[in-house]
């Protein structure tokens, strides 16, 4: 069996990356914690095994502070907080994720398409100037209003929100490359324009993009929150941290304070960590440039 000396390159520098990015998250602590809070919410939210049933009411129990038996407390319902809070983790951030994904599947590949200097690449981004002049949350949140809330249209209105973005970041960081020296030369000795786009300039800007990716989830998680906040999202019995604030502010003004404590500080959590990775992200591919 022969292997090729690409392939084998390939694997060496897959090899190179792999030490380097080790020695950079020993380095970066904050990086590190970031991935560990962020596996341990999606992992308790699938496997964790939960104290109290998160759909079950218990009017005997309705907004207990926290104490032994429920260490967030519970609400009007008398459903355990931190029961709910963990299991919330198993909607929201794969819709995150999902949402996410769609939106560099897109995005990306449009993005470089738009970095030619055709007649449509122009076009096409005064299309995208006018569909981003109207304001995206608004638009998705009537999308999930008027198509119904269930989880694909979630993971849609997302995915519209997110794919502009990566468009523009795509098409910029691929037209600051198109004139380096690196293009010219794969364009000297016969690259199609297909191969310069996807084997010459993608791999010099994946790292933006996987930046970009992490702040897509950070802003997806917000997304979702809100249109649960607002009705129109994850809706009970189902467990949402925006639907979970929702209830905590009505309760507020009364004293309850937990109801909505446990949830926000999930969200921030989730929002800060993916934030962080995305700026670990920058700064590790930009070392490896230099």
């Amino acid at each position: 069996m022969t292997v090729s000396v690409e392939s084998v390159a390939s694997r060496l520098r897959f090899r190179a990356h792999a030490a380097a990015f080790g020695t950079f998250l020993r380095h970066n602590k904050g990086v590190a914690v970031a991935g560990i809070i962020l596996l341990t919410m999606l992992l308790a939210g699938l496997f964790a095994p939960l104290p109290f049933d998160p759909i079950k009411p218990n009017p005997s129990e309705t907004l207990s502070p926290p104490n032994a038996s429920h260490w967030f407390g519970t609400d009007r319902s008398g459903l355990d907080i931190f029961s709910r809070t963990i299991v919330a983790a198993r909607l929201d951030l794969p819709l995150a994720i999902s949402g996410a994904l769609v939106s560099l599947m897109v995005g990306v590949p449009l993005g470089l398409a738009a970095s030619t200097k055709t007649r449509w690449a122009e076009r096409f981004m005064r299309g995208l100037d006018a569909f981003q002049a109207f304001p995206l949350l608004v638009l998705a949140i009537v999308i999930v209003a008027l198509t119904g809330n269930n989880l694909r249209n979630i993971v849609v209105a997302i995915a519209l929100i997110n794919i502009p973005r990566f468009i523009r970041l795509t098409r910029s960081e691929a037209l600051a490359l198109r004139e380096s020296r690196f293009i010219e030369a794969a364009r000297a000795i016969g690259a199609s324009p297909r191969r310069v786009l996807f084997r010459h300039l993608l791999p010099n800007i994946v790292g933006t993009i996987f930046a970009q990716a992490s702040l897509a989830v950070a802003h997806a998680i917000v997304v979702i929150a809100a249109l649960s906040f607002l009705g129109i999202g994850i809706t009970p019995p189902d467990a949402s941290w925006g639907a979970m604030i929702r209830e905590g502010s009505q309760t507020m003004a009364t004293g309850h304070w937990w109801v909505a404590t446990a949830p926000g500080v999930a969200v921030f959590l989730a929002v800060v960590s993916f934030h962080t990775i995305a700026d670990g992200l920058l700064s590790y591919f930009e070392r490896a440039d230099h």
